[in-house]
């Protein structure tokens, strides 16, 4: 079987994910204590306690997530697996990719901390609280939920931010267009569009001061060649190059996230099943709805840790 490891974006936080790794796995625990240190702050204490309107925060839950990946992930290496012996890829969703760089020996702990804790401030300082929004068309393809954020826009910013599966795109950008974008969906075959409660419209070019902030922590951020390769948010096919990989984490803050074209792609390379490392089920319950035949298996706590480790290590031999 092949498999890729992905991790999960934001809106998958919730107050105590990793709580039992981290109490089972000293190397979850560890990492815990190397993203408390990296950022000067118990962002543990957060993780595990609450409350969860802090944990929500764009700027605490980007490296909290990566932070619960990275533990379950290193809980899963003291059990034996080595990503690069299981994994032919590795791929996040949005913030998700800071994880999987990291994961894959990209990016180390700590500057993925310190990056997303820097990406989070940023995106949610580029556009004034409530001046912004997103939406969810579902039942809507790209090219219709794109026709629809273009007719909305009425010369503000409207696009489509997240191709997350067939039926299910998210469009991002001024508050008012986003509303326009809502009520056109109804009459053009969308099934239900929904007002996300998000704090920023991430993915369009409203953040594009955000991509500016980031591509100045990039610049100087050490990035080496993942192993396994990357399938990129924005360039949906295996990336490697370490200057690339730069390039692609600035775009990505405006740019969509091709998380269905992504898992396509995958499966046309013969991935059957997707590892998904962190908090939630969101990239498993996707993975069904992208490509019929892909399985898919979620390590959310120590229980889950085990089985996996158990379930790869057999199969290798």
């Amino acid at each position: 079987m092949t498999r890729a490891f992905v991790f999960p974006g934001q809106g998958s936080q919730a107050v105590g994910m990793g709580r039992s790794a981290a109490a089972a796995y000293p190397a979850a625990r560890a990492v815990f204590d190397e993203v408390d240190d990296a950022l000067g702050e118990k962002l543990s204490a957060l993780i595990l306690e609450g409350p969860e309107d802090r944990l929500a925060l764009t700027q605490n839950a980007q490296p909290a997530l990566m932070a619960t990946s990275m533990a379950l992930m290193r809980a899963l290496e003291a059990e034996g697996v080595r990503i690069a012996d299981h994994a032919a890829f590795v791929a996040g969703h949005s913030l998700g990719e800071y994880s999987a760089l990291c994961a894959a020996g990209s990016l180390t702990l700590a500057d993925a901390a310190r990056l997303l804790r820097a990406r989070g401030l940023a995106m949610q300082a580029a556009v004034p609280v409530g001046a912004g929004a997103m939406a969810a068309l579902l039942g809507a393809d790209i090219d219709l939920a794109r026709a629809i954020a273009a007719d909305a826009a009425e010369g503000a910013v409207c696009e489509a931010a997240n191709d997350n599966a067939p039926g299910q795109v998210v469009v991002s950008g001024d508050r008012a267009a986003v509303e326009r974008a809502v009520a056109l969906a109804a009459g053009r075959g969308v099934k239900r569009a929904v007002m996300l409660q998000v704090s920023a419209p991430f993915h369009c070019a409203l953040m594009a001061p955000a991509a500016a902030a980031m591509r100045a922590e990039l610049a100087n951020a050490r990035i080496a060649a993942p192993a396994p390769a990357l399938v990129a948010n924005v360039r949906p096919t295996a990336v490697r190059d370490p200057e690339v990989i730069r390039a692609l984490l600035v775009e990505q803050v405006t740019g969509l996230v091709r998380w269905r074209e992504s898992v396509e792609w995958m499966a046309a390379q013969g991935v059957t099943e997707l590892v998904e490392i962190g908090a939630g089920k969101v990239l498993s319950g996707l993975a069904r709805r992208i490509a019929r035949d892909m399985g898919a298996v979620a390590v959310n706590e120590a229980a889950d840790v085990a089985r996996v480790a158990q379930a790869l290590l057999a199969e290798q031999g």
